[in-house]
């Protein structure tokens, strides 16, 4: 006992103290139940008297420290740990197949179709984009696709794409072709054919702007060539005018000023025809009756338009789209006496009204 006794004093002297002493502060604190059970288990053992009630007192304090201290060993030290978010992305990342699709005679990797599913604002052009540049598919409805081939040009303001999409040039009319019921108009087929030379069989950028499609079906784009973008060619060079339609007014601006240039040369159809406009709209074929338009009154000024998703929206004097606006009565477009009246019937105010 006494070489015991001494074998413990010379850890705690001298400079084996500095190394003894951490070490147990640090394995008190990993074992704290333990360190305190036992701390009170020897005051019990030592301060109570020899006896019956010092066996109790000290077996009280055993039985639980080793209890709670085999659940604090077990918690903190036992337990599996969770799996990193990184880990949890990798994995999942991993475990996605891949599926390699043409494109322009290269493979590239693209989510499979249960994948892009996930992201329905793009599958309205799902077709497009697999056959366009290889961008990873996301949530977002791409804005711009790049290198689609053009099948046909169906006359001046609407073409067919390899895909069998069918696109609407947004913000321009030009005069009527092919429609079943109405006569060719003047300039149709000089405007059709600059629209042949201009993107037939060729590569094009399509440009969105708010609306996917009109209420026919078709792709509502801005078109460019190269560097020449289409819709303003059109009408800078007199085959077209301007005809925006809310909410696709991005380039409004640009192709007024495009009509007034070409208007004030007398190109194309600003020389050679009576009347240098057209009765469809950018947004919406025409009619098979001319627009039957209603004049507004100083009383019953509103405007109750229908947009190319055939919502109903009405513009007020001074809205920003007011003058631009054409009220088409036959397709169920009115004008209104008061702002109470066009919110009874069903039509919401313009959101650029002030």
């Amino acid at each position: 006992m006494t070489n015991l006794q001494s074998t413990i004093r010379s850890f705690f002297s001298g400079k084996a103290k500095l190394i003894t002493i951490p070490i147990l502060v640090i394995a008190a604190l990993a074992f704290l139940p333990f360190t305190i059970g036992g701390l009170l288990a020897y005051a019990a053992y030592r301060y109570i008297p020899q006896g019956k009630v010092r066996n109790i007192a000290v077996a009280v304090i055993v039985i639980p420290t080793l209890f709670i201290g085999s659940t604090w060993v077990w918690v903190f030290y036992s337990a599996p740990s969770e799996p990193s978010p990184a880990t949890t992305v990798s994995e999942q990342a991993t475990a996605t197949p891949l599926a390699a699709i043409e494109v322009e005679g290269t493979s590239t990797p693209t989510p499979t179709p249960e994948v892009a599913a996930e992201a329905p604002a793009v599958a309205a052009e799902s077709t497009i984009a697999t056959q366009t540049s290889p961008t990873p598919t996301t949530a977002a409805q791409p804005v711009v696709v790049e290198g689609v081939l053009v099948k046909r040009v169906i006359d001046g303001d609407t073409i067919e794409l390899e895909t069998g999409q069918t696109v609407r040039y947004i913000g321009i009319d030009t005069p009527e072709t092919v429609h079943p019921s109405q006569p060719v108009g003047c300039f149709g087929k000089e405007a059709s054919a600059k629209n042949t030379a201009l993107v037939a069989g060729k590569r094009v950028r399509l440009e969105k702007d708010i609306s996917e499609t009109d209420r026919y079906g078709r792709l509502l784009r801005y078109v460019y060539v190269g560097d020449t973008f289409v819709n303003d060619s059109l009408v800078r060079q007199g085959y077209a005018n301007a005809s925006s339609y809310p909410p696709d007014v991005k380039y409004q601006d640009q192709f007024r000023q495009a009509e007034q240039e070409a208007r004030a040369a007398k190109r194309g159809l600003w020389g050679s025809c009576s009347s240098g406009s057209s009765t469809s709209s950018a947004t919406k074929p025409a009619a098979t009756t001319a627009p039957a338009t209603q004049p507004a009154t100083s009383q019953c000024s509103i405007k109750g338009n229908i947009s190319s998703s055939d919502e109903k929206i009405y513009h007020v004097p001074g809205c920003a789209s007011y003058d631009k606006t054409v009220i088409d009565t036959s397709a169920g477009e009115k004008y209104f006496c008061s702002e109470s009246e066009a919110k009874a019937a069903g039509w919401r105010k313009a959101l650029n009204c002030p």
